[in-house]
């Protein structure tokens, strides 16, 4: 694509229009032509068709596997600059220099699922399992809220242990403590009458990425008896119940094409959630995906900046996941456009055994009781971090 029609694509999206699918994939691939940070394992193709013939599908991808260059395209730093400049400015119009804040509580790493890419996946007989207690997280909340937090967001596996009647107990406990407060859960796919109960107890969100838009790679992420229409049907009875729904996915995961990122904005733009998680795919070492490299920062960067045109009134995260692939990932995601972050609250024993993904990280600025240092950092860069529920609201 030429830096004429790039220029005419800017435009469109700054407007908050969504370009045509093959403008789209070719603007993307303009700004960010690296897709993966390393070449793919030379047995990629075979697990693909191992995957897919499993779930009984073929490989219906127009698509091909994103190109790797030695060296970026010319035009394509200065591009990426002028979106992420149209990016904070419709962050600021919406948010001012406002960055919220959430306290991530991982409330356990058991899991009853086994999606290729996650460290917490059922088969991993390595990982070092926990669960909170109900006090334990009423604990937590009770630090977060000193500390200046007026979120709590209730993050773990699909552990059975939380029944829908534990888990609307605890949501309860946190809303007759801290009623100020806004709830968040992040506890995967339930059945429509889990969603009823949790939200007539008082959760305000729900985070449950829909990690593609395209149910070819959806199987190629997950085993066959995780279905990509379960995912969607989910996220509907979320919005149904009046849930602030969060969608999201990862950028760089394996078989991803530019094409599944187009597919992921039109589903965005079409099903207008009110928070979006976008961050790099990073390998796990006890997953299927072990040998695959990880995403590239600057194209989950282009896409956080796509995803703020496209859905500007949005609660975009910097993160975490953003921060383990770049040391300063968590700036140059609010720099793209996000305006939120999500600070560990977990005790330390449990956030050392959260491990999603190969190093990610617990300590430090990603640590609530390092709040401090954070909003230095934040400060650094024009911004501030501020005591607010952050809820979603058009403007």
């Amino acid at each position: 694509m030429d830096e004429k029609r790039c220029l005419e694509i800017l435009d469109i999206l700054n407007e908050g229009r969504l370009p045509e699918v093959e403008e789209l994939a070719a603007f993307i691939d303009a700004c960010a032509p690296a897709a993966f940070s390393g070449p793919v394992p030379e047995d990629a193709p075979a697990m693909e068709a191992e995957y897919l013939a499993g779930a009984g599908l073929e490989n219906s991808s127009e698509g091909s596997p994103v190109r790797v260059p030695e060296d970026e395209e010319a035009g394509a730093v200065e591009l990426r600059e002028r979106l992420f400049a149209l990016a904070r400015e419709r962050a600021q119009e919406h948010f001012g220099n406002r960055i919220y804040i959430r306290g991530l509580i991982e409330i356990s790493n058991i899991c009853r699922r086994n999606c290729r890419y996650c460290g917490i996946r059922a088969d991993n007989a390595r990982a070092e399992r926990y669960r909170l207690s109900p006090s334990q997280i009423l604990e937590c909340c009770e630090h977060g809220y000193e500390l200046g937090f007026r979120t709590f967001v209730l993050q773990g596996g699909e552990d059975g242990w939380f029944t829908d009647e534990r888990l609307a107990g605890i949501v309860g406990s946190i809303k007759a403590s801290w009623p100020d407060c806004a709830i968040t859960l992040s506890v995967g796919e339930r059945s429509e009458a889990s969603y009823r109960l949790l939200r007539r107890a008082g959760a305000d969100r729900f985070l449950l990425r829909h990690e593609t838009a395209d149910p070819v790679h959806y199987a190629k992420l997950h085993p066959a008896g995780q279905q990509w229409q379960n995912r969607m049907e989910c996220l509907q009875r979320l919005k149904n119940y009046g849930y602030q729904t969060g969608a999201g996915f990862m950028v760089g995961s394996p078989w991803q094409t530019t094409e599944c990122l187009v597919e992921d904005m039109r589903f965005l733009y079409r099903f207008r959630p009110e928070m979006v998680g976008i961050g790099p795919f990073i390998p796990h070492a006890e997953t299927p995906f072990a040998r695959f490299p990880s995403g590239n920062v600057e194209r989950t960067l282009v896409m956080v900046a796509l995803t703020r045109l496209l859905l500007p009134c949005a609660m975009l995260p910097s993160t975490t996941a953003l921060g383990t692939a770049a040391g300063d990932g968590r700036e140059r995601g609010i720099l793209a456009g996000a305006n939120v972050l999500m600070p560990n609250l977990s005790p330390k024993e449990a956030r050392a055994r959260y491990r999603l993904y190969n190093n990610k990280l617990s300590e430090g600025a990603e640590c609530a009781d390092h709040l401090a240092e954070l909003k230095e950092r934040i400060r650094a860069i024009g911004y501030e971090i501020v005591v607010d529920r952050g809820d979603f609201c058009l403007r």
